[in-house]
């Protein structure tokens, strides 16, 4: 059996899915260790993994950001993205990449599993072959990986097909690494000199498709074509929905009624601020036929409004593997598991998300057709309305979204990340040993 580290930056939505990936190759017999913030310690060490803290230096809170940084509140738009590229993602690299060489110093790892933005990781990657271990990158939100064919990550651009396209790609691209991150990239190319001793051999958050693979979660059909794809790209599904066996709220039967069932959600993370979507969503169907099904992602129900309209169900958190095959539409701030998952349930959508990557979930969503794009993260009833109308009117929604769902049903992701490590461990010379003592 093999012995993996995981590197997580502190973001809840990170940390979940790699944990779930922590379960199932320890469940193969493998040893994990899981380095990431103390906040999550007892959740790592609960899934079966020996738990690494990261240096109090690289231990931010990402989701109280405007906690640890409080001139971070306020900005908005490329101030707001640089701001966050330069503290929250590129400085910590020094003391993550140190923690990461600290591992390797005390025992064998046969590979190093990330996700994108834990950018010790990309600095390790930098570091000759010979001197360190497979760099390999899990891809728990939309495919980063640099192409002729899309438009910069993080803009929120849907393909544009012919030349027409890639010259406005490159041009976005221009503009995005020169001028508008132009001093972040500087930042992260002298990180990269001083801690490896060469820059960061292209833009930093494209990082990842220079990896020695890069296992990407979903199916091809829920990605932007690109021609240029590097061959290290593994498309191997989404990850499987755990089993849940949460107990059900007293309402549940009231899905077995023949009335249309629209299931809306913050997630766990965003959901500070319900007036953001769930609300305009209740207000939009309250005199309709429709049932709506509200989960506030752990917030204590009574954070809605006492009085709520009589179609409306509410509980902190619902079991997804029993509610989505009953629903009829989701609407969502673009969580990618969540989109997923919906999807995987040829359930359609209506996502309003343009914060972090939510902005490049949503964008997919509105160009495969699966649903509608709303391109903000704080609609009005009436947008809602409007969007869950024409999406449950358009039979092509559905249809696109049974056919992207039929896509992955086919996938068997826990295989084929088994085969991504097994052919990249056996690049590995055998005679490398990335560790000082056993």
């Amino acid at each position: 059996m093999s012995s993996y580290l995981i590197t997580c930056t502190p973001a809840h939505g990170h940390v979940m899915p790699l944990l779930q990936i922590a379960r199932h190759l320890i469940a193969l017999g493998n040893q994990v260790s899981f380095l990431t913030s103390p906040r999550y310690a007892e959740r790592v060490r609960q899934a079966g993994a020996r738990f690494v803290p990261l240096p109090a230096d690289a231990d931010i809170d990402l989701d109280d950001a405007d906690g640890a940084f409080p001139e971070r509140a306020g900005l908005t738009g490329p101030a707001a993205i640089r701001f966050d590229m330069s503290n929250l993602f590129v400085r910590p690299g020094s003391a993550q990449l140190a923690a990461v060489l600290a591992e390797f110093a005390a025992r064998r790892i046969d590979a190093v599993l990330t996700e994108p933005l834990f950018i010790g990781a990309a600095l390790l990657q930098r570091m000759p072959r010979e001197q360190r271990p497979p760099v390999i990158v899990l891809g728990i939100f939309p495919l980063g990986a640099r192409s002729r064919d899309a438009a910069p990550f993080g803009l929120g651009v849907t393909p544009m097909p012919g030349a027409v396209g890639r010259v406005r790609n490159a041009a976005l691209r221009l503009i995005a690494e020169k001028v508008i991150f132009g001093a972040v990239q500087r930042e992260a190319d002298a990180v990269a000199r001083r801690e490896v001793g060469r820059p960061m051999g292209g833009f930093v958050l494209d990082w990842a498709g220079r990896a020695d693979a890069y296992v990407q979660f979903t199916v091809p059909e829920f990605e932007y074509p690109r021609s240029d794809l590097p061959g290290t790209v593994h498309f191997v599904g989404p990850l499987p929905a755990p089993a849940s066996d949460r107990e059900l709220p007293e309402w549940w039967s009231d899905l077995d009624e023949r009335r249309p069932v629209v299931h809306v959600t913050q997630g766990t993370i965003a959901n500070a601020d319900f007036t953001q979507l769930v609300l305009p969503t209740i207000s939009a169907l309250a005199e309709s036929e429709a049932l709506v099904v509200v989960a506030t992602g752990g917030r204590p129900i009574s954070a809605l409004p006492r009085a709520l309209p009589a179609n409306v169900r509410v509980a902190e958190y619902l079991p997804y593997d029993r509610l989505l095959p009953r629903i009829d539409l989701l609407v969502t701030n673009g969580g990618y598991g969540g989109v997923q998952q919906a999807l995987e349930n040829g359930v359609p959508l209506v996502v309003a998300g343009q914060t972090e990557d939510k902005v490049e979930v949503s964008a997919r969503v509105g160009w495969s057709g699966v649903g509608l794009n709303l391109r903000t993260n704080s609609p009005t009833p009436e947008q809602v309305g409007a969007a869950i109308t024409r999406v449950l009117g358009d039979p092509s929604y559905r249809e696109n979204a049974h056919r992207i769902g039929a896509a992955m049903r086919e996938t068997d992701a826990w295989r084929s990340l088994g085969e991504v490590l097994e052919s990249v461990q056996e690049g590995s010379s055998p005679d490398r040993r990335f560790q000082n003592a056993d």
